[in-house]
């Protein structure tokens, strides 16, 4: 994960590894179980495998949005569709993939720890209902 993040400019390198202790603090607060930290197609992704609890958080920045992080979820969920309702103004939204946060977002708040959550615990909380 180090490498990517230093191919990063220095303001998203620090939101991604801020980000990347919410998901391990999160994960530990909701008992999870041990995260997978991996990449998938080149970006850093983290998994339950073996709860399988949560469905997969992929993050990376963009040349294109030089000013956000985006964070990717799994197309065939409702996850990013729950995201929107729960936080219509707090992020940036895209399609049924992706939500994008400022550089200058606060990670350590509450909206970014419950879309943490939401991810972390997608499956656990489907198979409760």
């Amino acid at each position: 994960m180090k490498a990517v993040f230093a191919t990063y400019p220095v303001a998203a390198q620090a939101k991604f590894n801020a980000l990347r202790e919410v998901i391990f603090e999160e994960a530990a607060r909701l008992e999870v179980g041990a995260l997978h930290e991996t990449l998938k197609w080149g970006e850093p992704a983290y998994l339950t495998p073996k709860s399988k609890a949560g469905s997969t958080i992929r993050m990376a920045w963009k040349e294109k949005f030089p000013n956000q992080c985006t964070l990717f979820f799994n197309c065939n969920t409702d996850l990013v569709e729950r995201m929107r309702e729960a936080f219509p103004s707090e992020f940036h939204y895209s399609g049924n993939r992706a939500v994008s946060l400022d550089l200058a977002t606060d990670v350590s708040e509450f909206p970014t720890r419950a879309l943490m959550a939401m991810a972390l615990t997608y499956h656990r909380n489907r198979a409760a209902q």
